[in-house]
């Protein structure tokens, strides 16, 4: 079976950026392109490159692991080391041996798979509070700024300056993790930048976000007009008949509130 730590020349404990790191290094350096296509690199090209669509891969990376192990502890019974002794302590050796490995294999895929989960939920979570707090405050159109007092407002509007730049920041991280511009792949490993598989284009999701943002504010309006004789009936004071400016400041407001929850939750889970 290849052992593609080797071939990638890392540690079986070697983390993502590790794995990336390598491949991107044994990759400008063995690349066809730079070797005028010479056999053996090419072949090395093509073993570092299988090496990387497995080990690159978390759930791929764990099974690999798992058939690596099983191929290890096989050859380890079958020889006549000290380590291979049909001895029951050393049976019992070589088993504890394998169960610890197995389970630094799972605990490195649960890891991995909750860092995912985590970058996926610092993206939902603020988007769907976006949408959701879009529609709302077009629903009920508040005007809670014109009614403080000025302290009140300087907090208000700190608020808001706090939530638009999380916001931002959030969309940023975003944009970096699962968007691409259109790079040609064969150009980034020779310029030394790292490419990775991600699933939008930057356009996409651009679009998603303006119709996202549209569709909850056309709602928001939409369910507003119906509901617009009870909500300025009950509080004249602080709800309106039309949209105001004002309605700007809410939605990072509320993404701030909403993200500042979460954090906190996740720490006790």
């Amino acid at each position: 079976m290849v052992n593609y730590y080797k071939v990638l020349k890392i540690s079986p404990k070697a983390s993502n950026a590790e794995i990336k790191s390598a491949y991107r290094r044994l990759a400008r350096k063995l690349h066809p392109d730079i070797n005028n296509d010479q056999d053996n690199n090419s072949a090395e090209f093509t073993k570092i490159t299988a090496a990387y669509e497995i080990l690159g891969n978390p759930q791929e990376r764990a099974n690999y692991d798992k058939q690596l192990l099983k191929a290890q502890y096989k050859n380890s019974s079958e020889g006549d080391t000290v380590f291979s002794s049909e001895n029951a302590y050393a049976r019992r050796w070589r088993q504890m041996a394998y169960e610890r490995r197995y389970n630094e294999i799972i605990d490195r895929m649960i890891a991995d798979e909750r860092r995912e989960s985590m970058a996926l939920q610092k993206i939902i979570f603020p988007l769907v509070a976006l949408f959701l707090s879009t529609c709302f405050i077009a629903i009920f159109k508040p005007v809670i700024f014109i009614n403080l007092h000025p302290i009140g407002k300087i907090i208000l509007i700190s608020l808001f300056v706090i939530g638009l730049f999380h916001l931002f920041s959030r969309l940023k991280a975003a944009f970096e993790k699962y968007t691409y511009s259109g790079e040609n792949v064969r150009d980034s490993i020779l310029e030394k930048t790292e490419t990775e598989k991600k699933p939008y284009t930057r356009l996409t999701a651009v679009c998603f976000l303006i119709f996202g943002f549209g569709i909850s504010l056309a709602s928001g309006l939409l369910i507003g007009n119906y509901l617009q004789f009870f909500t300025i009936a009950t509080m004249p004071a602080f709800f309106s008949s039309t949209l105001k400016p004002e309605f700007v400041f809410y939605p990072p407001i509320f993404v701030l509130l909403v993200d500042a929850i979460h954090a906190f939750v996740s720490r006790f889970e």
